[in-house]
């Protein structure tokens, strides 16, 4: 009876170190996974030109996110998904309002009064009108009369003097803003056919990590 106990106290001791083998192996397997179809998808934006910072809102967590499960499970997300999506599906992109779509050149800057510029936030902030020109053949422009080049590195535009205007000199006038009815967004990645890839590894990863584990 004692040595029928004490292997069976052997017994239970070898499956629950098989246990925690079988544990650390899917959650390392899985692990692997997830931070693989993370960079992968990363890879995707900035070699379609996309920039890094974008790049960097595709995040991965593992469940649970402490020890270890046969059930570990990973998630890939992006931080930014409608921008993600757009790419991702490729779109029309047309103005709510039924007119034209007002893209800002250089020339316009990035923001006004802490807001992302528009025409009328660009009006605003610099206390005049944009006026319209027609180009037949071409995107029809927004354009600001009576400005300025600017000296130096900085570069750029910028309101002219009271006295520039009187005289008149120095002064130039500045596409502000492309009007087109519409902006057509081409494809850029895939994001399913690279998640199934990795989802299909993940086998792979946890048997190779099994197997490491037991050389160890």
């Amino acid at each position: 009876m004692r040595l029928l106990a004490a292997l069976q106290g052997d017994l239970k001791k070898i499956m629950a170190a098989e246990q925690r083998a079988a544990e650390r192996a899917v959650t390392d397997g899985v692990r692997q996974a997830t931070d693989g179809l993370k960079l992968e998808l990363r890879g995707q934006v900035t070699g379609a030109g996309l920039g890094q910072r974008l790049a960097n809102t595709w995040r991965g967590q593992v469940f649970p996110k402490s020890g270890q499960s046969l059930n570990a499970a990973g998630f890939v997300f992006s931080k930014a998904p409608n921008i993600v999506a757009v790419y991702a599906r490729g779109c029309v992109i047309k103005s709510s309002k039924g007119f034209f779509l007002a893209i800002p050149t250089p020339a316009a800057g990035k923001f006004a009064l802490f807001k992302k510029i528009t025409p009328a936030g660009w009006e605003q902030a610099h206390g005049k009108r944009l006026r319209f020109v027609y180009r037949r053949g071409a995107p029809s422009l927004l354009v600001a009369d009576d400005m300025r080049a600017r000296k130096g590195k900085r570069g750029g535009f910028a309101d002219a003097s009271a006295s520039s205007i009187r005289t008149g000199r120095g002064l130039t006038t500045v596409p502000i803003f492309i009007l087109v009815p519409q902006v057509t967004i081409k494809k850029r990645f895939d994001i399913d056919s690279v998640a199934q890839k990795w989802i299909d590894r993940t086998p792979e990863l946890i048997i190779r990590n099994w197997q490491e584990n037991e050389q160890k």
